[in-house]
């Protein structure tokens, strides 16, 4: 029976996808702060699905804290076998200008959106590449092609995972297991609602009024891609333009995003 982990899997994006794999009967394994959202994600998996109590397991652990994380998942490994599948969705998010942001709030994004998929992965890893089977997914940002107003530290973390995912897949290529990485657009999520709060005028006038995509329709999209064992997995045409012709695309859009905001402070 196929083991899934799935860090910051008690809501949005992580919560959605471990439905998905609860509807195909795979063992799961929640991974977030909270203990009380993880219980609160066990049972509706349990109800909406029809499975046993045991076959959701749920571990509080901080992304952000190596041991922290390492333990929770062996603790997972021991109750439900090796991990086949790892998605990596714990985030934070907390825009504002990089002079306004103080130090504590940049660090927590690298630590929890880089360091912290960086963790979950090296305590399945070695396990994968000795049994020559595994698939780990890495959920990024759109936020990770192109570098937008307010969001220095989320960038960042999220540029950073990207480089992390194309150096580990030469690595991990040769051994069987699988590495993707996604890049959603803004996707409803309790987190995105509590960003959109503090978000700066600038990048709103940056990234428009597009409608978020959910958190379902997401997840039905990186779960595809992990059965096809694809690497790069992209939300929308603009997205999978920026991340296939980046450098080719990059400079107008920094134009453009630069007469936005002009036009919006009356520069």
């Amino acid at each position: 029976m196929t083991h899934v982990i799935i860090t910051g899997g008690s809501s949005g994006i992580g919560l959605a996808v471990a439905s998905i794999y609860a509807a195909r009967g795979a063992r799961l394994s929640l991974v977030a702060r909270s203990r009380d959202l993880l219980e609160k994600a066990a049972q509706k998996l349990v109800a909406e699905h029809g499975l046993e109590a045991g076959a959701v397991r749920i571990e509080a652990a901080d992304v952000s804290k190596g041991e922290e994380i390492e333990a929770a998942v062996f603790r997972c490994v021991d109750a439900f076998g090796p991990c086949d599948v790892l998605v990596t969705s714990a985030g934070v998010v907390e825009p504002a200008p990089f002079e306004a942001m103080q130090g504590a709030a940049f660090h927590r994004q690298m630590e929890t959106n880089f360091s912290g998929t960086v963790h979950a992965v090296r305590a399945v890893y070695p396990d994968m590449k000795n049994r020559r089977r595994g698939h780990i997914l890495m959920v990024s940002s759109g936020a990770g092609l192109i570098g937008i107003y307010g969001y220095t530290a989320y960038c960042a973390s999220k540029f950073a995972l990207n480089g992390f995912a194309q150096a580990l897949r030469s690595e991990a290529h040769a051994h069987n297991v699988g590495i993707s990485i996604c890049f959603p657009p803004d996707t409803e999520t309790p987190q995105f609602k509590r960003e959109l709060a503090a978000r700066p005028v600038e990048a709103s006038v940056i990234m428009g009024t597009v409608r978020p995509w959910t958190a379902e329709a997401v997840a039905r999209k990186i779960v595809k891609g992990i059965d096809r064992r694809r690497f790069e997995i992209y939300f929308g045409a603009a997205l999978y333009l920026l991340g296939r012709f980046g450098p080719a695309v990059r400079p107008f859009l920094n134009w453009w995003f630069d007469r936005a905001i002009a036009r919006n402070s009356g520069l």
